[in-house]
């Protein structure tokens, strides 16, 4: 009974991103991806180039390699400058050259997941207040919300493109049901879970870890250390 819904009608992923670690990875990638005749999109955001596509089941998928950490702005309310232009494929396969390889490097990692929300205002007080994330992208005019740890551009992303107070994807459609976040040690995870549960959130907990449900995703978040 599975289904597949249409894009941009329930809460839940809206992309997960895999972090290449250099530029001429993400040129093998783009490569690959154009020899076996995938549809694919992409987007050069100023701290980082990306491709987008879609796996047979509808999630999205973001490839992408960071520029310099040196090179990323700020604009006077703290937010990262990020811009959405064409991305210069021929430079990224000029940058791949000849060079091909049947699997993705040992060091790439999933580097952020993107996210339809029910609420703005709710999902801001969620992972800031609750969860402690940081803002780094307020961008009111693109009804998103950016947060991280570490100064990063975004470990995750927030957005009401499904409309504001989507419903939740059904527990039969494709999508995301949980993600992990692994903190550093047992006393920022007790801190977190603290949190949480003061703020009046349903909490599971085992002794190294706690899961929550996303009020505004719907997707389960596991806490491990």
């Amino acid at each position: 009974s599975a289904v597949v819904l249409p894009e941009r009608s329930v809460t839940g992923l809206y992309h997960f991103a895999i972090l290449l670690p250099d530029r001429k990875e993400l040129g093998i990638a783009l490569a690959r991806l154009i020899e076996h005749g995938i549809a694919i999109g992409h987007g050069d955001h100023a701290v980082s180039e990306a491709l987008y596509l879609s796996d047979p089941d509808g999630n999205g998928i973001e490839m992408y390699a960071d520029r310099p950490r040196s090179t990323w702005q700020r604009d006077r309310e703290g937010n990262y400058v990020m811009t959405t232009t064409a991305v210069d494929i021929e430079g990224l396969l000029e940058e791949a050259g000849d060079e091909r390889k049947t699997s993705l490097p040992n060091d790439t990692i999933i580097g952020h997941i993107h996210l339809h929300v029910s609420d703005l205002k709710e999902a801001k007080a969620f992972y800031t207040d609750v969860l402690g994330f940081d803002i780094v992208g307020n961008y009111a005019g693109m009804s998103a919300l950016f947060v991280s740890a570490g100064g990063y551009h975004h470990h995750i992303g927030l957005n009401i493109w499904a409309g504001r107070n989507a419903p939740p994807k059904p527990t039969n459609a494709s999508g995301l049901d949980y993600y992990t976040v692994v903190l550093p040690h047992q006393e920022e995870l007790d801190l977190v879970a603290n949190r949480v549960k003061h703020a009046g959130y349903s909490i599971k907990e085992t002794e190294n870890s706690f899961r929550v449900k996303d009020p505004v995703s719907g997707a389960y978040i596991t806490f491990v250390i």
